[in-house]
């Protein structure tokens, strides 16, 4: 209890280290993967130890029955690789499975039990990639977790809270009840949360591997939750012991001296984010600065630049981004420098365009309409890791929406992760590209993120929770290590400002909210809103005294960076 809070007092401070370093959205996560980077193993071995212990002290957000996407940078072949362990609909989902009576269910209607369900696929996707970059024993990553959920830990102020404000949905699972609230009460911040489910669900991961998830009585259980649900869905055993993660092609385009990677589809944001930072490198974004007030031009251009990017990115997103395993997706067009450079030439400086439209990329093809307004979404993670030997991660780890299907089984949620499919399958008259479909991974938003340097190596790790708004999270925190020379916590810390669809947002509370009637008067619908970004990054600098490693945890959730 000394030793956490004293990792405690290190939350949103700046870290520094010389070999390696963790960055992970609670104290006892970073500091599960820097046990296993002490023990000597990769940075594989420790994004599944920071997996397994967010799962036990952040349920809210991330799991074993969540989903999740990873980029890996191996430092002996120089080699990335992409790593799919997003959710799937079951076999059986129909393109209608969110319409009643030929409308569209609210949200939380559709996302509490088990109709939203995705087969999960955090787990065997990184028993896949441990099995190709882990060097320590699989059951080792597991002890820390493990300990954790059979002893508790105290729950945190942003926990309480959720766990206090989702009360009513919780009360409706038994299981969940019972674990978020004892005595019909919600758990009060210093209250020791135990799990000895869990504990024993993850032993079972521990010893058996993905395995233990996919097939046998626990997956029989998974499936029978799903389907018993007042809101049922249509999982069964056979879909969860059919998915198989995708190793898939890294996305990256230059961006000035530096070279941008990302995630592929089935996620949107490797492409979003690339392209809006495609569009900024014709503006000299280096010259403006975001910390300014209201009367500071250059803040304002900074903003305004920022949201116009990322309007027209979200634009092509709507349009045509979805699982490009079941529908034609214009990557190679979309991030193409001819018509990035025409998009950019749209951007101008002084007036918000009135309605971003999608553009016509080459090789677009007959791809169908996509639309979907952002869904509300909390309970996503972002962890970034770099070894002794130079490997790095970045992995986004989600259930979805707070506690996601608020459906506990043996101790972990399920995600609602359907609910990032478009709930409409048509729009006028054409099918929409991401439209539910048997076997189909959701569009996502999440935009693990590495930035390589002129020689090829990784000068950046990062990525962001966040829901829809991840894509903008992660490129302003490009553009302020990059192009405005800060720190990683100075960048994660910055007052958020992004595109969500085609409206600018702008943090509550913060300077960034005070450029709001400017922003106004050149055009921009606004809004101002609190801001849930969970912003985790790594900077790596090499100088002839050797490499030395910056890290920053997004202060608005309970992360911390942790190094040597």
């Amino acid at each position: 209890m000394i030793r956490l809070a004293l990792l405690l007092l290190l939350v949103a401070l700046p870290a520094a280290a010389q070999r390696q370093m963790v960055a992970a959205a609670h104290p006892q996560a970073a500091e599960a993967g820097m046990a296993m980077l002490r023990a000597g193993g990769t940075a594989m071995d420790a994004a599944v130890a920071v997996q397994a212990m967010l799962a036990v002290v952040e349920p809210q957000a991330s799991g074993l029955g969540g989903g999740a996407l990873l980029l890996h940078w191996d430092a002996g072949s120089r080699k990335l690789s992409a790593w799919d362990g997003r959710e799937m609909a079951p076999a059986a989902a129909p393109p209608t499975l969110f319409l009643r009576d030929g409308q569209p269910l609210p949200f939380h209607e559709a996302a509490v039990g088990g109709r939203a369900v995705g087969v999960p696929g955090a787990i065997r996707m990184l028993e896949a990639a441990h099995r190709a970059q882990g060097r320590l024993p699989w059951a080792q990553l597991f002890a820390p977790a493990i300990a954790v959920a059979e002893q508790g830990f105290p729950v945190g102020a942003r926990l309480a809270q959720q766990i206090a404000a989702d009360a009513e949905r919780l009360r409706r699972d038994p299981g969940a009840r019972a674990l978020f609230l004892p005595q019909d009460r919600p758990l009060a911040e210093g209250a020791a949360l135990r799990n000895p489910a869990l504990a024993a669900t993850l032993r079972a991961v521990a010893e058996q591997g993905a395995d233990a998830l996919h097939r046998g009585p626990i997956a029989a259980e998974i499936a029978a939750a799903v389907r018993g649900s007042p809101n049922p869905g249509l999982m069964t055993t056979d879909d969860l012991a059919g998915y198989e993660p995708r190793q898939r092609d890294p996305l990256c385009l230059p961006y000035r001296v530096w070279t941008l990677c990302g995630m592929p589809p089935p996620t949107s944001g490797g492409v979003a984010v690339l392209q809006i930072m495609a569009l900024l490198a014709h503006q000299d974004m280096a010259a403006l600065d975001p910390r300014g007030g209201p009367s500071e031009v250059r803040a304002l251009d900074a903003a305004h630049l920022l949201g116009e990017a990322g309007r027209l990115a979200f634009a092509d997103r709507n349009r045509y981004l979805a699982d490009s395993d079941h529908v034609p997706v214009p990557v190679r067009g979309l991030l193409d420098p001819t018509y990035l450079t025409l998009r950019a030439q749209l951007i101008e400086r002084d007036r918000a365009a009135t309605a971003p439209r999608a553009g016509n990329p080459p090789w677009a093809g007959g791809a169908p309409l996509a639309s979907q307004p952002p869904q509300p979404e909390n309970g996503t993670s972002h962890l970034s890791i770099v070894d002794a030997a130079g490997n790095a991660v970045a992995l986004t780890t989600t259930i979805e929406d707070v506690f996601g299907a608020r459906l506990l089984v043996r101790g972990m949620l399920l995600n609602n992760q359907l609910t990032d499919f478009s709930f409409l399958p048509e729009l006028e008259g054409r099918p929409v590209a991401n439209r539910v479909g048997p076997a189909k991974r959701p569009r996502s938003s999440m935009s693990p993120t590495i930035v390589f340097g002129a020689d090829g190596q990784p000068v950046a790790v990062l990525g962001s929770a966040g829901g829809v708004r991840i894509i903008g999270h992660v490129a302003q925190a490009l553009l302020a290590m990059l192009d405005w020379g800060m720190e990683p916590q100075a960048a994660v810390a910055l007052p958020r400002i992004g595109a969500a669809n085609a409206t600018l947002e702008l943090e509550a509370g913060t300077a960034a909210a005070a450029l709001a009637p400017a922003l106004q008067a050149r055009g921009f619908p606004v809004e101002i809103r609190t801001m849930t970004s969970g912003l985790h990054a790594i900077r790596v600098l090499r100088g002839p005294e050797g490499v030395r490693l910056q890290g920053g945890a997004d202060p608005r959730r309970d992360g911390v960076a942790l190094g040597e």
